[in-house]
Formats: C-alpha cells, sequence, structure tokens
C-alpha cells in the first residue's frame, strides 16, 4: 500500500486548542446566552480537564453546546454562525502538541492537508508561525463549507482533496483526528468516493480522547504523534 497524502483535524490534532476554544466560548456565551455566564458558567469550561471530557464524549458540537453548556437549540445555530468570526479576533495564544511539527517535516515527501471546524486563516496563520505551513497543500476551515455540510459531512473533505490532486481516484489517504465524529468523517470521505479512494482513519488519543469506547472504531490509535511516522514510513 502506498500512501498518498495525508490530512488532518486541527483543533485537539494539530494544536492544543482548549485554553482559546474557552475563552472564545465565554464570549459567545455573553452574546447569546448570557444566563450561562458568571456563577453559571457550564462546569465544562471551568478547566481544560472538564472541557477535554466534555468535548470527547460530545457527538459533535451541536450536542456540546446543548447537553453540556446547556443552550437551547435556537441559542446553538446562533452560536455557531459566531463561531469563525471569534476564532479570528481572540487573541489567546495556542501550541502545536510536542512533535508535531517534527512528524510533518518527517513524512513532507508527501502532501498534507487540513479538514476543520476552525477558520482557515487561524489556521494558516498558525501554521506559518511553527514554520510548517509549506507542508500543507490544503487548508479546510468552517468559512470553507456551508454551514449544514461541516464535518462529519464528507464535503470539506473532497474539497481539499480537489486541491490536492488533479483526481483523487485510485489513491490512498489518511485523515487524522481527535474525535469519534472524525472516523464517521473518514468513513464518509471513503463512502463518497466507493471503491475509487481508499481512507485510513487514525485516532489522536494524545489530547485525552478515549477511542476505545467510541461506536466508530478507528484503523489506528496513536497516543503520541512520533508514532504516526511509524504507521506511515512503510507506506511512503
Amino acid at each position: 500500500m502506498k500512501l498518498d497524502a495525508i490530512l488532518w483535524d486541527y483543533d485537539g490534532t494539530i494544536v492544543n486548542s482548549v485554553p482559546k476554544n474557552i475563552e472564545i466560548t465565554k464570549s459567545i456565551l455573553s452574546i447569546v446566552a448570557p444566563r450561562l455566564i458568571g456563577d453559571n458558567l457550564p462546569k465544562c469550561l471551568l478547566s481544560e480537564a472538564a472541557y477535554h471530557h466534555a468535548n470527547h464524549a460530545a457527538k459533535n458540537w451541536q450536542e456540546l453546546y446543548v447537553n453540556y453548556y446547556g443552550m437551547t437549540e435556537s441559542e446553538m445555530q446562533v452560536a455557531g454562525t459566531l463561531w469563525a468570526e471569534h476564532q479570528l479576533s481572540n487573541t489567546t495564544p495556542v501550541k502545536l502538541f510536542t512533535g508535531i511539527d517534527d512528524v510533518v517535516r518527517r513524512l513532507s515527501s508527501i502532501p498534507h492537508g487540513i479538514c476543520s471546524q476552525n477558520a482557515s486563516k487561524n489556521i494558516r496563520n498558525v501554521l506559518s508561525e511553527a514554520k510548517i505551513d509549506s507542508f500543507f497543500k490544503s487548508v479546510i476551515g468552517y468559512d470553507d463549507v456551508l454551514g449544514d455540510a461541516q464535518k462529519p459531512a464528507a464535503d470539506g473533505g473532497l474539497i481539499c482533496l480537489e486541491q490536492i490532486f488533479d483526481s483523487a481516484e485510485n489513491k490512498t489517504v489518511m485523515y487524522i483526528g481527535d474525535h469519534e465524529a472524525d472516523v464517521q468523517f473518514a468513513r464518509n470521505v471513503q463512502a463518497a468516493f466507493g471503491k475509487k479512494l481508499t481512507v485510513i482513519s487514525v485516532a489522536a488519543a494524545y489530547s485525552g480522547a478515549a477511542p476505545e469506547d467510541w461506536s466508530v472504531k478507528p484503523d489506528y490509535i496513536i497516543r503520541d504523534p512520533s508514532e504516526l511516522a511509524i504507521i506511515c514510513e512503510p507506506c511512503l
């Protein structure tokens, strides 16, 4: 098997964005649901550990907002429209997980891409600061996909593959993410191509995920970014 590209999730996979996400969420709550700030702040926003637990327990961001933050359905919908704007305006720094830059450079003989629900401009800024932006041939963020076509729908992945390849048919690609929805996303991209594309799913457990408990299982689990090279290098 020859690996033709590596696609990544961003938050919780390439960077530890939890401190920033907590601050963004607080800001959005103050606008959309001010009843949930101050003494009524959701428990999952009180610490990084609590946020990680809720984020990985929720099936998607909509469930996170409603079941863990306590938003109503209508508040959740409005909050979703504000996310990209607040990601760009919030200046809380984010850091790459230790070893991410090394493994990207080590696997630089094939193109990399990102399919995320973060803002693409925000992602590119962080990659540039880390001096690994040149390895990423496509960055697809929340603002590049219609609201009802966000992950785990395959749309962002299809756009990403179109930007990397003239044709993705008969290719083998890998998608790495820290959430069960990322595994489902990989399966949906595979389904969109049928037998004309192979998508390998890798769960990044180093940010606190517990892939063993997921109902949709990944093909591989890595507990440190360096383990990705062990999986990929024989396929280069």
